[in-house]
């Protein structure tokens, strides 16, 4: 179901009780947030977008593409769980991975660098090892 993502309801003064003088057009449609979950399996759900594109978006994870820095490799680890996430504290609590969210994986400690609900994989960076 597409989300109107326009920003024509806020004005700037004058009036403080205003018509809706736009009509939704679908070019300003986007679409609910993905929230990637974490889970014992993967699941992938692939949608058509404008322009007849494909986007990838992981709704459940259980395994993140981990890249260690010191040594320039990856591999790929089970995640444990979602330590601590920036931008929502309570998306810790609920196991919800975005980019920027800090993940305890099997290899260690890594930070989420990739937008799983965009991207179609969860990427991180290790911090430190176990």
């Amino acid at each position: 179901m597409p989300v109107y993502h326009e920003r024509d309801l806020k004005r700037g003064g004058g009036r403080t009780i205003a018509r809706h003088y736009k009509v939704k057009r679908k070019a300003l449609a986007g679409s609910p947030p993905t929230n990637t979950r974490l889970s014992d399996s993967t699941e992938i759900k692939v949608e058509r977008t404008r322009g007849g594109n494909l986007k990838a978006r992981v709704t459940r994870a259980s395994f993140a593409v981990v890249s260690d820095p010191k040594t320039g490799k990856s591999e790929k680890a089970r995640v444990l769980r979602v330590l601590e996430v920036p931008a929502n504290r309570e998306y810790a609590r609920k196991g919800i991975i975005v980019k920027g969210a800090i993940i305890e994986t099997s290899v260690g400690k890594a930070l989420v660098t990739s937008r799983p609900g965009q991207n179609g994989t969860v990427s991180a960076v290790l911090l430190e090892r176990k």
